[in-house]
């Protein structure tokens, strides 16, 4: 006697494909089955990849917009005369190489995961951090010296460069943050 639903000797299970899981008409399970798994599976790790890469962009990100305050901030007090010009110095030249890692290493991780755009906006800065930190002169104590911070507008030229890079790592956040809701959405 055949059932309400059709089939006499299959049992249908989730989505009607029978017992074989709706490999019927394909040979089974074949080679052709295990590389699309294999393909279905390096997919996935892909787009979780992309996603860790701007989870760790966005808080490599978040730490250089802190970076880009703190030098305003200080900055502005040695303008004020509210600190030295030897203690700001010291202050900003021990975060000139974290800040120069940071953002060399977000730019070698776009390269990396063939982000092109994101890599090509990134690397003027990162060049110019590299370029600034190998430029400093031999007897200078580093990017930031106190013996020429206020001479030939020094002192203008490093806040405007700090506020055009507090601005730039605004731009790179929202994007960051753009790019890693769309890989954790398609995740």
């Amino acid at each position: 006697m055949p059932r309400p639903g059709g089939g006499d000797c299959v049992a249908p299970t989730s989505r009607g494909k029978g017992l074989s899981g709706g490999r019927e008409g394909r040979g089974g399970a074949g080679p052709g089955t295990r590389a699309s798994l294999t393909e279905g599976a390096a997919r996935r790790w892909r787009r979780r990849m992309e996603a860790v890469v701007f989870v760790f962009s966005l808080l490599d990100c978040c730490a250089l917009i802190f970076l880009s305050v703190y030098f305003i901030i200080t900055l502005s007090d040695l303008e004020c005369d509210y600190i030295n010009a030897r203690s700001c110095c010291s202050k900003l030249n021990k975060w000139v190489i974290p800040e120069l890692v940071g953002h060399t290493v977000v730019t070698v991780l776009m390269l990396i995961s063939l982000h092109w755009f994101i890599f090509l906006l990134n690397l003027p800065v990162a060049t110019w951090n590299i370029y600034r930190f190998i430029m400093v002169p031999s007897g200078n104590m580093g990017v930031f010296d106190p013996t020429e911070i206020h001479n030939r507008g020094q002192l203008k030229s490093h806040m405007k460069e700090a506020m055009i890079k507090l601005g730039f790592h605004l731009l790179c956040f929202f994007m960051y943050l753009y790019s890693m809701i769309l890989a954790l959405i398609n995740d």
